[in-house]
Formats: structure tokens, sequence, C-alpha cells
């Protein structure tokens, strides 16, 4: 799978497409870090994170990973509202989404953020919506704990090397620090329940 692809207002809701870039290209420019720096850690071209931080590429989950792993961030961070402006109720159709890798004309991945993030808090819980034929392209491993439940679809899910086919209604469970990615090998997008303690994105 292709690291990058076209934006699309499909990909990301308009305020996630507005801010990533930018929220990217203001953490890094933050540490002192240039494009090179940045894109040694992350395993990436200077082009590639260029295209990303303006708006021209989006990233695969695992170079999300890196990328937020080099900034010392994460993911959610780039798009949390101050403490004080964040609501007790989110909306459907409101939460922050962010669309990963590349499938055919869409993303292989699109990640929905139900909870804020900030400090003191030891969970994160998420939506992902895989693509049919869309992945977490490879393996990841990290401290902490993981629980999901499959809302919709069927997802090939791969732990420590052993792969299991879960379908709607099914949940798991385990260490983060078990190597694990996942697989949507079905015709219609996966929608996944995802919690992860500490926090992943």
């Amino acid at each position: 799978m292709s690291e990058s692809g076209e934006f699309t207002a499909a990909m990301l809701s308009p305020e996630a497409l507005e801010r990533l870039g930018g929220s990217l290209r203001h953490a890094r420019r933050l540490r002192g870090l240039r494009l090179k720096d940045l894109a040694d850690v992350a395993e990436c071209s200077e082009s590639m994170l260029s295209k990303i931080e303006t708006g021209r590429a989006v990233p695969s989950l695992a170079l999300v990973r890196r990328i937020v792993k080099g900034l010392e961030v994460s993911l959610h961070d780039l798009f949390a509202q101050p403490t004080a402006e964040v609501p007790l109720v989110h909306r459907a159709g409101s939460r922050p989404t962010v669309g990963v890798g590349r499938v055919g004309a869409g993303p292989s991945v699109v990640l929905e953020f139900l909870m804020p993030r900030g400090d003191g808090l030891i969970l994160e819980a998420n939506i992902h919506t895989v693509s049919p034929g869309g992945s977490s392209a490879g393996a990841t491993s990290h401290v902490g704990e993981e629980f999901g439940y499959v809302l919709d679809g069927e997802l090939d899910l791969t732990v420590d090397g052993e792969t299991t086919r879960i379908v709607k209604g099914d949940s798991f469970a385990f260490r983060s620090e078990r190597p694990h990615a996942y697989r949507n090998p079905g015709s219609v997008p996966a929608r996944i329940l995802w919690v992860n303690t500490p926090p992943t994105y």
C-alpha cells in the first residue's frame, strides 16, 4: 500500500483537512526540527513530509505513528481543544476525523476521535473505519492495553503473527506490547470501536 494519496473532501472532515498539515508543521518548528530531521526519524522522504504539511498528501497509519512519535506528540493532540473548551457531549457528525493511507480513490482507514485528550486522561477511544482492502499498513507494538468491538463488517486481526477473522459483534483485547495489525478482507467498510490505554494517537 502506498504511503500517500491526494486529499479529497471525503477523506477528512473540513476541520481536519484544514488543521492536520499546519499542526504538524507548527509542532515541528516548535521543536526546532528541519524537514530532514523529522523525515529521517519518520523514515520518509523530505518531499513526502512537505506534501503532508501542505495538505497535498495523506500519510498511512504507520507513517502517522512515526511522525507523531518523532514530534513527541499524539495525533489527537493536534486536534485537541483547550481543556476549558472541551464539551461533555460530543455529537455525532461533529467529532474530528482523519483519513490515513489510500485504497482506491479514498483513505485506507478513517479515525474518528470519540473523546478529548488532556493531561491526566489515560483512555483513548476512536472508531476505525477500514475501507475494503484497507489495513493498518504493518504491525506495531507499544506500551499499554487495547480493547475493540466490531460495529460493522469484518476484520482480519493479527496479533503475534496469528491472524483471526472477527465480525460484527465480536470483541477483542490484548496487551499492546504484542505486535498487532489489521486488514479488512471484506467488500464493505468495517467499523471498529477501539479503546487504548495509555492514549496511542
